[in-house]
């Protein structure tokens, strides 16, 4: 079971959103990681085949997807950032509508239909409208149909976006379920939902992959470390322009500051664990002084 990229490629005019990106999928939770712009949801529409590389191949198991055609699309599960829904039709009827057109014969939709409200735990939410639902059940509803062919490959893209922190629990712990047996890559760029839902983790920046690994992969190959400084308050402003400050905590007459920096940036400076939100920032941060490093699509 091998999902394989290629030399990935996608310019939109003089924009060039995906670079020349190889990477080979095997079962279990990837998480792509990276700021907004940074070619994320890019990269996953043309693994769902909605957008034609510019150049650059994918495959499964040595298949070309494109080749494949439908028989890709009925391994294939897709959840899009802001997925379509039917405001009149109740949940169940949203299933029920959404199954055939994943290739589920009508005899079997029902069946399928029932086992994805029970997974889901939106049983007793089945004969509610699309449209009155709350945002941590629509995505629990959009998470179904993505599931019901029961797909060896699950696109999500930003699936937490916008839920509160027990649905966010809720959701980790469905797609802990769901990574038996299938490739499952989710985009995001709230680092705790990775670093608790994926195994291997991209860095994803300007449409390349910066790093990929492990968590603790990623924080032991990490050039920075994490200094918590103690600074005059009139020195906050300076030491922002100065290092990636992580955080800063103001007291009465100082401040503290969480710094990241390869060398002892001052003296005094204590050396805390590093965390992946210190990989994030290293990768990603600016300083208040840098100029702006932004993606573009």
């Amino acid at each position: 079971m091998e999902l394989t990229i290629t030399e990935l490629t996608k310019d939109f005019r003089k924009t060039r959103a995906v670079s020349q990106v190889n990477y080979t999928f095997q079962s279990g939770v990837y998480g792509l990681l990276g700021v907004n712009g940074a070619g994320k949801t890019t990269l996953m529409r043309m693994i769902t085949t909605l957008l034609k590389p510019t150049a650059g191949t994918i495959t499964w198991d040595g298949q070309d997807v494109v080749q494949m055609d439908k028989d890709y699309r009925r391994i294939l599960g897709y959840l899009p950032q802001d997925f379509g829904i039917y405001p009149d039709f109740t949940v169940q009827d949203y299933l029920l509508y959404m199954a055939p057109l994943k290739g589920i014969r009508p005899v079997l939709a029902k069946a399928r239909a029932e086992e994805m409200l029970r997974m889901t735990g939106m049983t007793q939410h089945r004969k509610l409208k699309m449209k009155a639902l709350s945002g941590g059940m629509k995505r629990r509803a959009g998470i179904a149909q993505a599931v019901i062919n029961d797909p060896k490959i699950l696109i999500l893209d930003e699936p937490t976006a916008g839920l509160d922190p027990s649905e966010r629990i809720r959701f980790r712990n469905l797609i802990s379920e769901l990574a038996t047996d299938r490739v499952v890559l989710l985009s995001t760029h709230i680092v705790s939902d990775v670093e608790s839902m994926a195994g291997q983790i991209i860095l994803m920046k300007n449409g390349k992959f910066v790093m990929t690994g492990s968590s603790e992969e990623l924080i032991r190959n990490c050039p920075d470390r994490g200094w918590l400084c103690d600074v005059p308050k009139k020195q906050v402003n300076d030491c922002c322009l100065k290092y990636r400050v992580s955080s800063i905590k103001t007291m009465a007459d100082h401040a503290k500051l969480r710094i990241l920096s390869r060398e002892m940036p001052m003296p005094g400076a204590v050396l805390e664990e590093t965390t992946l939100e210190d990989v994030f920032l290293s990768c990603f941060g600016e300083r208040s002084g840098d100029e702006s490093d932004h993606g573009v699509v």
